[in-house]
């Protein structure tokens, strides 16, 4: 699941066109939630906190209210 997850996303940078910030903070959203959720299962979340949680609050500040609401992008850290 984990290696068909970065296949895809692999497949979606080889996009012709430049993304857009909303894109590639989508993509990042993606892999931090799939590293999240591997994170909770191994029961390994410390290191993924201290990796993500400055990049956290940066992805959900760049990325639009739209956006947010629409991919329901909220905290996963802080539960907020």
């Amino acid at each position: 699941l984990f290696i068909k997850s970065w296949l895809r996303i692999a497949k979606l940078c080889k996009e012709p066109k430049c993304p857009s910030t909303d894109e590639w903070i989508k993509k990042l959203w993606l892999i931090y939630t799939m590293e999240y959720y591997v994170a909770m299962r191994k029961n390994e979340i410390w290191p993924f906190v201290a990796t993500w949680m400055e990049l956290e609050s940066v992805m959900l500040s760049e990325i639009s209210h739209t956006e947010k609401d629409r991919f329901h992008m909220f905290s996963l850290l802080s539960g907020s």
